[in-house]
């Protein structure tokens, strides 16, 4: 936004709600600017994720044809990675529940 359509906005704001109520307004439309901007950045976050996952999920389609030998380095880092996920989920599964009840007495 140039500093010319920054000053027809302002003039208009000013004309339509006063000059009285353009600052809450301001503040209320800079809120859902930065509300929208975190939006789009979570949603973005979570396509990005979704993707990645969806590369692993290739990458092991292709190692398993292949039989799990003579990999590319792509390929087996991929393998690397779920396999270290798959061990990382199997120690948090099999660790003991810690119980924080607490007995009367």
């Amino acid at each position: 936004m140039g500093f010319w359509e920054f000053i027809v906005i302002a003039v208009v704001g000013t004309i339509v709600l006063g000059p009285d109520k353009l600052p809450s307004a301001i503040r209320r439309f800079s809120q859902m600017k930065r509300q929208f901007s975190q939006m789009v950045q979570g949603v973005s976050a979570e396509v990005n994720e979704q993707l990645r996952v969806h590369e692993l999920h290739e990458n092991l389609k292709k190692a398993e044809q292949q039989g799990m030998e003579n990999l590319s380095p792509e390929l087996q880092q991929s393998v690397d990675e779920l396999t270290n996920a798959a061990k990382s989920v199997q120690q948090t599964l099999s660790e003991p529940a810690v119980d924080n009840v607490k007995h009367d007495k």
